[in-house]
Protein backbone atom coordinates (compact mmCIF):
# COMPACT_ATOMS: atom_id res chain seq x y z
CA UNK A 1 0.00 0.00 0.00
CA UNK A 2 1.25 3.52 -0.97
CA UNK A 3 -0.30 7.17 -1.02
CA UNK A 4 -0.57 9.59 -3.77
CA UNK A 5 -1.22 13.15 -2.03
CA UNK A 6 -3.28 15.66 -4.07
CA UNK A 7 -2.75 19.23 -3.57
CA UNK A 8 -5.03 21.96 -5.69
CA UNK A 9 -7.33 24.73 -4.71
CA UNK A 10 -11.03 24.69 -3.93
CA UNK A 11 -12.27 24.19 -6.85
CA UNK A 12 -9.42 22.60 -9.06
CA UNK A 13 -11.24 19.11 -9.52
CA UNK A 14 -9.06 17.21 -7.86
CA UNK A 15 -12.05 15.14 -5.79
CA UNK A 16 -13.20 14.86 -8.79
CA UNK A 17 -10.58 13.50 -10.59
CA UNK A 18 -9.62 11.14 -7.72
CA UNK A 19 -13.30 9.85 -7.21
CA UNK A 20 -13.20 9.12 -10.97
CA UNK A 21 -10.03 7.31 -11.10
CA UNK A 22 -10.81 5.22 -7.91
CA UNK A 23 -14.26 4.19 -9.59
CA UNK A 24 -12.44 2.67 -12.72
CA UNK A 25 -9.54 0.89 -11.06
CA UNK A 26 -10.56 -0.98 -8.02
CA UNK A 27 -6.72 -0.87 -6.71
CA UNK A 28 -6.79 3.14 -5.79
CA UNK A 29 -9.00 4.36 -2.97
CA UNK A 30 -10.17 7.88 -2.80
CA UNK A 31 -9.78 9.16 0.70
CA UNK A 32 -10.87 12.96 1.37
CA UNK A 33 -10.36 14.39 4.81
CA UNK A 34 -13.82 15.00 4.90
CA UNK A 35 -14.93 11.71 4.46
CA UNK A 36 -12.17 10.42 6.75
CA UNK A 37 -13.85 13.07 9.87
CA UNK A 38 -17.26 11.45 9.11
CA UNK A 39 -16.19 7.76 8.79
CA UNK A 40 -14.03 7.43 11.87
CA UNK A 41 -17.36 9.00 13.88
CA UNK A 42 -19.64 6.99 12.17
CA UNK A 43 -17.67 3.81 13.02
CA UNK A 44 -17.28 5.31 17.00
CA UNK A 45 -13.23 4.53 16.91
CA UNK A 46 -11.27 6.52 19.91
CA UNK A 47 -9.74 9.36 17.24
CA UNK A 48 -13.15 9.69 15.90
CA UNK A 49 -15.52 10.02 19.14
CA UNK A 50 -12.18 12.82 20.38
CA UNK A 51 -12.85 14.20 16.72
CA UNK A 52 -16.50 14.54 17.19
CA UNK A 53 -16.15 16.54 20.48
CA UNK A 54 -14.35 19.24 18.31
CA UNK A 55 -16.72 19.34 15.77
CA UNK A 56 -19.84 19.40 17.89
CA UNK A 57 -18.36 22.95 19.30
CA UNK A 58 -17.03 23.80 15.56
CA UNK A 59 -13.85 23.66 16.22
CA UNK A 60 -11.13 22.57 13.92
CA UNK A 61 -9.77 19.24 14.66
CA UNK A 62 -6.11 18.91 15.30
CA UNK A 63 -3.48 17.98 12.62
CA UNK A 64 -2.11 14.94 14.75
CA UNK A 65 -5.83 13.31 15.64
CA UNK A 66 -6.54 13.82 11.21
CA UNK A 67 -3.03 12.22 11.22
CA UNK A 68 -4.29 9.53 13.63
CA UNK A 69 -7.44 8.76 11.45
CA UNK A 70 -5.02 8.13 8.96
CA UNK A 71 -3.01 5.75 10.40
CA UNK A 72 -5.75 3.55 11.06
CA UNK A 73 -7.09 4.02 7.27
CA UNK A 74 -3.70 2.98 6.94
CA UNK A 75 -3.65 -0.09 8.77
CA UNK A 76 -6.69 -1.61 7.62
CA UNK A 77 -5.53 -0.95 3.74
CA UNK A 78 -4.13 -4.53 3.09
CA UNK A 79 -2.61 -5.40 -0.56
CA UNK A 80 -1.75 -3.64 -3.95
CA UNK A 81 -3.81 -0.54 -3.49
CA UNK A 82 -3.10 3.41 -3.85
CA UNK A 83 -4.45 6.11 -1.27
CA UNK A 84 -5.68 8.60 -2.82
CA UNK A 85 -5.36 11.64 -0.12
CA UNK A 86 -7.63 14.74 -0.56
CA UNK A 87 -7.27 17.32 1.69
CA UNK A 88 -4.75 16.39 4.04
CA UNK A 89 -2.29 17.74 4.45
CA UNK A 90 -3.04 21.36 3.52
CA UNK A 91 0.20 22.54 5.21
CA UNK A 92 3.87 21.78 6.02
CA UNK A 93 2.74 21.41 9.85
CA UNK A 94 0.10 18.67 8.72
CA UNK A 95 3.38 16.77 6.33
CA UNK A 96 5.57 16.68 8.87
CA UNK A 97 2.63 14.89 11.02
CA UNK A 98 2.02 12.95 8.30
CA UNK A 99 5.55 12.27 7.71
CA UNK A 100 6.31 11.01 11.17
CA UNK A 101 3.14 8.49 11.10
CA UNK A 102 5.23 6.64 8.84
CA UNK A 103 3.35 7.10 5.64
CA UNK A 104 4.70 5.42 2.39
CA UNK A 105 3.90 8.35 0.25
CA UNK A 106 4.57 7.54 -3.47
CA UNK A 107 3.99 11.32 -5.01
CA UNK A 108 2.08 14.66 -4.83
CA UNK A 109 0.18 15.37 -7.41
CA UNK A 110 -0.66 19.18 -8.04
CA UNK A 111 -3.86 20.12 -9.95
CA UNK A 112 -2.85 23.08 -11.23
CA UNK A 113 -5.22 25.77 -12.45
CA UNK A 114 -5.91 29.33 -12.63
CA UNK A 115 -7.36 31.49 -10.47
CA UNK A 116 -9.70 32.86 -12.82
CA UNK A 117 -10.82 29.74 -14.32
CA UNK A 118 -11.42 28.10 -10.58
CA UNK A 119 -13.41 31.66 -9.40
CA UNK A 120 -15.55 31.11 -13.13
CA UNK A 121 -15.94 27.36 -12.11
CA UNK A 122 -17.36 28.05 -8.50
CA UNK A 123 -19.15 31.01 -9.60
CA UNK A 124 -21.47 28.24 -11.74
CA UNK A 125 -21.91 25.48 -8.96
CA UNK A 126 -25.55 25.10 -7.87
CA UNK A 127 -26.37 22.22 -4.97
CA UNK A 128 -30.34 21.41 -3.98
CA UNK A 129 -30.87 22.60 -0.49
CA UNK A 130 -32.81 18.91 -0.05
CA UNK A 131 -30.58 16.46 -1.76
CA UNK A 132 -27.54 17.54 -1.87
CA UNK A 133 -26.83 16.90 -5.50
CA UNK A 134 -24.45 19.32 -7.03
CA UNK A 135 -24.70 20.92 -10.54
CA UNK A 136 -23.12 23.72 -12.97
CA UNK A 137 -24.70 25.82 -14.85
CA UNK A 138 -22.34 25.26 -17.78
CA UNK A 139 -20.23 21.86 -17.05
CA UNK A 140 -23.52 20.05 -15.70
CA UNK A 141 -26.80 22.33 -16.02
CA UNK A 142 -29.70 20.37 -14.88
CA UNK A 143 -32.89 19.76 -17.22
CA UNK A 144 -35.11 22.91 -15.75
CA UNK A 145 -32.60 25.83 -14.94
CA UNK A 146 -32.43 26.36 -11.39
CA UNK A 147 -34.66 23.12 -10.40
CA UNK A 148 -32.96 20.01 -9.22
CA UNK A 149 -33.23 16.99 -11.81
CA UNK A 150 -34.15 14.60 -8.66
CA UNK A 151 -35.91 16.35 -6.54
CA UNK A 152 -37.72 19.23 -7.92
CA UNK A 153 -36.43 21.20 -5.04
CA UNK A 154 -34.99 25.01 -6.16
CA UNK A 155 -31.22 25.18 -6.84
CA UNK A 156 -29.04 27.04 -4.56
CA UNK A 157 -25.77 28.99 -4.12
CA UNK A 158 -24.00 27.84 -0.96
CA UNK A 159 -22.27 30.64 0.72
CA UNK A 160 -18.74 29.03 -0.18
CA UNK A 161 -19.51 29.56 -3.43
CA UNK A 162 -20.50 33.50 -3.53
CA UNK A 163 -17.20 35.62 -5.53
CA UNK A 164 -15.97 37.32 -1.89
CA UNK A 165 -15.61 34.46 -0.35
CA UNK A 166 -14.04 32.13 -3.25
CA UNK A 167 -11.52 35.10 -3.46
CA UNK A 168 -11.04 34.57 0.02
CA UNK A 169 -10.33 30.85 -0.04
CA UNK A 170 -8.03 31.40 -2.88
CA UNK A 171 -5.55 33.78 -0.83
CA UNK A 172 -5.41 31.12 2.49
CA UNK A 173 -5.04 28.23 -0.29
CA UNK A 174 -1.60 30.35 -1.70
CA UNK A 175 -0.87 31.56 1.69
CA UNK A 176 -0.81 27.70 2.84
CA UNK A 177 -0.32 25.89 0.04
CA UNK A 178 3.04 27.21 -1.92
CA UNK A 179 5.47 26.41 1.22
CA UNK A 180 4.05 22.78 1.02
CA UNK A 181 4.73 22.28 -2.62
CA UNK A 182 8.06 23.56 -1.94
CA UNK A 183 8.35 20.92 0.69
CA UNK A 184 7.47 18.28 -1.43
CA UNK A 185 9.27 19.39 -4.60
CA UNK A 186 12.69 19.81 -2.38
CA UNK A 187 12.17 16.03 -1.07
CA UNK A 188 11.56 14.92 -5.04
CA UNK A 189 7.97 13.67 -5.07
CA UNK A 190 6.13 16.68 -6.39
CA UNK A 191 4.29 16.30 -9.82
CA UNK A 192 2.45 18.66 -11.43
CA UNK A 193 -0.56 18.81 -14.01
CA UNK A 194 -2.64 21.37 -16.18
CA UNK A 195 -6.01 21.08 -14.54
CA UNK A 196 -7.63 22.18 -17.21
CA UNK A 197 -7.85 20.25 -20.14
CA UNK A 198 -11.22 18.44 -19.55
CA UNK A 199 -12.43 15.65 -17.28
CA UNK A 200 -10.55 12.71 -19.96
CA UNK A 201 -7.60 14.86 -20.26
CA UNK A 202 -7.22 15.54 -16.39
CA UNK A 203 -7.90 12.30 -15.78
CA UNK A 204 -5.11 10.85 -17.82
CA UNK A 205 -2.72 13.60 -16.83
CA UNK A 206 -3.25 12.35 -13.40
CA UNK A 207 -2.79 8.90 -13.55
CA UNK A 208 0.40 9.45 -15.81
CA UNK A 209 2.07 11.43 -12.96
CA UNK A 210 1.29 9.14 -10.65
Amino acid sequence: MDIVILLGAPGSGKGTIAARLASEDAKLKHVSSGDLLRGAVAKGTPAGLEAKGYMEKGQLVPDALIATMIGDVIAETKGDVTMLLDGFPRNVAQAEVLERAGAPIRSVVLVDVPDAVIADRIAGRRTCPKCKAGYHVKALPPKVEGICDKCGAELVIRKDDNPETVKDRLVVYHRETEPLVAFYEAKGLLRRIDGDQGPERNAAAFREAM
